[in-house]
């Protein structure tokens, strides 16, 4: 089955990126299925070959039958940007958290029943849409502004999602999509009407009002900071958890503790099943009534794919223990795969999906073998332990293990008896055994997911082993004692006390390793994306170990020593930044409505100026520096970076900067002006703190950058700083090689643009708009200054401020300026090679 699901997912490859007609595949198809059918008594091998070829041809087909990944639905284009009146119900309850200082949004997905637009004439629509709802109601944490069904009438700007047009940046257009969304908005809680009836389906009501019961109870049970953390363990519900402890998890390796997944849904199968067999119910029943189980805990979560993906491999493995193949773990796997993927073919190409699978291939084929010829194998010196003539039938390595064991528990017997003995020996060696076990496969793990670690989340999970060692068995404790918990709150808030207790102590146990260990340096070790080359060889290696497991001892570990050497590759061997030497590249990120350049020197030195940032610093769960400018830094190659500067204090240009020297650890961290700022003393405090240098630089510095010569213009040392920062405050570069040079303004006005053009007399090929374009920049002056041949502007798209503003378009234009702009044009890059300036757009996939 494993070979089977591979083929298939070739097939799905194969049918993505070479497109056939498909009447091809299904002849091609049904040719290679006779054929294996006829083969298959004769020449076993060959039969088998066609078979899976049958299968390849079948993924082929069934994927271009499917058609490419569905678009936006386009029935709220019309309505982009229009202010409208929608009715519509609630299809999703929200998720809570928190907006502006006494605010609290819920997200809540709705579908559309009537638009009103501004023509007044009602048009019917029906489409997804997501709300941020805000309200300042001090128990809505506690209960959801709306629930499933309900149906709503409310004002409304429509605006459909965009993405960051940056190369490697996440596909929130697509998330949407994925979930049935089309457009997004938001409205105040008390402009919103609740109309009269009900729209939806009586079951997923009663699954919504469950699961609202569920995380009302844990709450009321315990604390705000450990319900936060039962939620998203137990149930899925991960709307409390703030995301310096999401980022705590993930760098201690131990996030999938975090999220409902396979392990959620293994523990508590194991718990079932025991108990069932416990109560003396008979194997098949037992079996079936687990299974249920499962399937009712996977649709109470809500998580999607991943829980129905561990509750159907779960279904696989416990009904193949009734055919007597409870160690076919790896075709159960396939089997499982196989299911997935003809339900779904475009599953195949998510991060969740392969490693789901990853997990589970890497303990069957490395780690099961392993176990299997170390611990398991001594695991029988430990049977029927009070006979004496056991020991003789054992292998002799064996036999020999358990007669030390029983001469220990003899000396031991002087002290405590022989019975008492026996009992210890045993169980401190069962421990033992169970400890080298966890050891050895979460070992195994992290060195075989090394590599979709590195390229999908960017982070080597350096303290992984450790962490996942302490977590792993407390949260096998945490899941079924909490249950338990919550179960006994609805009976008895009294007994649900006791087995609070170990729930308490198993969540303090994780949060208290997780923050330990994931406070460490050695824990923020984040990687750029691994080349071609070593994705290659990393691949080869767990390929290797996969098929040298199961070999003889030598050979096994040498597939383990090349696994390890592979993932110590990945994580400490920085790839070859994707540049070009010889070249003044300068970069300017979409980051929205703030500014974010990178600029490359001639000899490799790399600079950002400034890392994006919210608007006014508002409250938001997306971190600029984290989400949008390191994985563009990541995509091309980019491990460390030489200097950061940041222009001014604004937190559209500093609001990502603490991720970003995290992430690439600067050498250098430059500023100009220093107004009272909370946001600045932190960020200088964490590069101190980082070791990172800092530098204040001066109107007159001059110097060289990897062969590329700075000019600081701006500011001077004796320019008064004011009670806040402001746009006045802007360091402005000029960065120059060979005959061409770039003006970086920041957000630098006109009292500052005058200055530089009376003082400097700047000459530039490329400008850097000042103030993404407003009124307030791009001087006459300037432009007659500086004689820039292109200019680029970065700026969100259809900018609340209404930027760039027509008269500055005109002034440009007006000067023979070509403009490139991020919200048009994504990322934008020139190429300076001391004579001319050549622009470029990445392409965007």
């Amino acid at each position: 089955m494993l070979w089977a699901a591979l083929s298939y997912s070739l097939g799905i490859i194969t049918g993505v990126h070479a497109p056939r007609p498909a009447s091809w595949w299904v002849a091609a198809a049904v040719a290679f299925l006779t054929a294996g059918l006829y083969f298959v008594r004769r020449r076993k091998w060959l039969g088998v070959t066609l078979a899976l070829g049958a299968f390849f041809l079948a993924g082929a087909l069934h994927i271009q039958l499917k058609g490419p990944t569905d678009a936006l639905d386009p029935s709220l284009q019309p309505f982009d940007g229009q202010q409208v009146e929608m009715t519509a119900h609630v299809i999703r309850e929200g998720k809570f958290r928190e907006g502006a200082p006494g605010e609290i949004r819920q997200t809540v997905d709705v579908e559309t029943e009537e638009i009103v637009a501004e023509n007044g004439n009602p048009i019917p629509v029906h489409s997804g849409v997501r709300l941020g709802i805000y309200s300042v109601r001090p128990d809505a944490v506690s209960q959801p502004l709306f629930h499933y069904g309900e149906r709503l009438q409310l004002p409304l700007k429509l605006k459909l999602p965009r993405n960051f047009r940056n190369p490697g940046s996440f596909d929130y257009q697509g998330y949407l999509t994925a979930n049935r969304i089309s457009s997004l908005g938001s409205a105040k809680a008390e402009e919103v009407k609740l109309l009269p009836g009900f729209a939806g389906t009586r079951l997923e009501l009663w699954r919504s009002r469950i699961h609202a019961s569920i995380i009302a109870k844990v709450h009321a049970l315990w604390p705000p900071p450990q319900a936060a953390l039962i939620d998203a363990m137990v149930i899925g519900e991960e709307a409390f958890i703030d995301r310096d402890t999401r980022v705590d998890f993930q760098r201690s390796g131990t996030y999938h503790i975090l999220v409902v997944s396979g392990m959620n849904v293994t523990i508590l199968a194991f718990v079932a099943f025991w108990s069932l067999r416990r109560l003396r119910l008979a194997e098949v029943p037992a079996t079936l009534l687990t299974i249920l189980f499962c399937i009712a805990y996977a649709f109470l979560t809500e998580v999607g794919a991943p829980v129905w993906r561990a509750t159907l491999m779960c279904a696989i493995y416990l009904v193949t223990r009734l055919l007597y193949r409870d160690r076919a773990m790896v075709n159960a796997l396939g089997a499982a795969a196989l299911g997935l993927l003809v339900f779904d073919p475009r599953q195949l190409f998510t991060a969740s999906f392969q490693m789901t699978f990853l997990c589970v291939l890497i303990v069957a084929a490395i780690g099961v073998p392993l176990i299997e010829r170390t611990s398991r194998l001594y695991r029988q010196a430990l049977a029927h332990w009070d006979a004496d003539d056991y020991g003789p039938s054992l292998p002799p390595r064996v036999a020999q293990f358990r007669l030390d064991l029983r001469l220990v528990a003899r000396q031991l017997a002087r002290f405590i008896g022989t019975k008492w003995s026996l009992r210890l020996i045993r169980t401190a060696t069962i421990i033992f055994l169970a400890v080298f076990e966890l050891l050895l496969v979460s070992a195994v793990m992290q060195m075989g997911l090394a590599l979709p670690m590195a390229y999908y989340f960017h982070r080597a999970t350096t303290i992984g082993l450790p962490a996942n060692v302490a977590v792993v068995p407390l949260t096998q404790l945490l899941m079924p004692a909490a249950i338990l918990t919550i179960t006994l709150g609805y009976v008895s808030p009294l007994l649900a006390k006791l087995p609070a207790l170990p729930t308490t102590f198993a969540m303090q146990s994780i949060t208290g390793t997780v923050h330990g260990l994931g406070g460490l340096r050695l824990a923020d070790l984040r990687v750029a994306t691994p080349s071609l080359v070593m994705m290659a060889t990393a691949s080869a290696a767990l390929i290797l170990a996969m098929l040298c497991a199961r070999r003889r001892a030598p050979i096994a570990l040498a597939g383990i020593i090349a696994l390890l050497l592979a993932s110590l590759a990945l994580a400490f061997v920085p790839p070859k930044p994707e540049t070009r030497v010889g070249l003044l590249e300068v970069t300017s990120i979409d980051v929205g409505e703030g500014d974010s350049i990178l600029l490359v020197m001639p000899e490799g030195r790399t600079l950002l100026i400034d890392a994006g940032g919210p608007i006014w610093g508002a409250g938001s769960q997306l971190d600029y520096g984290e989400d949008v400018v390191a994985p563009y830094l990541w995509t091309r190659r980019i491990s460390r970076l030489d200097a950061v500067a940041i222009s001014h204090g604004h937190s559209d240009h500093i609001g990502g900067m603490p991720a970003v020297l995290k992430d690439f650890r600067p050498k250098e961290l430059w500023i100009g002006l220093l107004p009272p700022s909370r946001a600045l003393e932190n960020l200088i405090a964490e590069a101190n703190q980082l070791g990172i240098k800092v530098v204040r630089h001066w109107e007159g510095d001059e110097f060289n950058l990897g062969g590329a010569k700075v000019d600081v213009l701006f500011p001077p040392e004796d320019w008064p700083v004011g009670l806040e920062p402001k746009n006045n405050d802007s360091m402005v570069l000029q960065v120059s090689y060979g005959k061409t040079s770039v003006l970086l303004e920041g957000d630098a006005e006109k009292a500052v643009e005058r200055r530089i053009a009376t003082l400097h007399h700047p000459r530039a090929d490329l400008l850097k708009v000042g103030h993404h374009g407003s009124a307030t920049s791009t001087t006459p002056e300037i432009l007659q200054s500086v004689k820039p041949s292109y200019a680029v502007i970065s700026l969100g798209f259809r900018t609340s401020f209404g930027f760039p503003k027509a008269d500055v378009l005109q002034r440009l234009q007006a000067s023979g300026v070509r403009v490139y702009r991020t919200d048009l044009d994504g990322t934008v890059t020139f190429y300076l090679d001391g004579r001319s300036v050549t622009p470029r757009l990445p392409s965007l996939e």
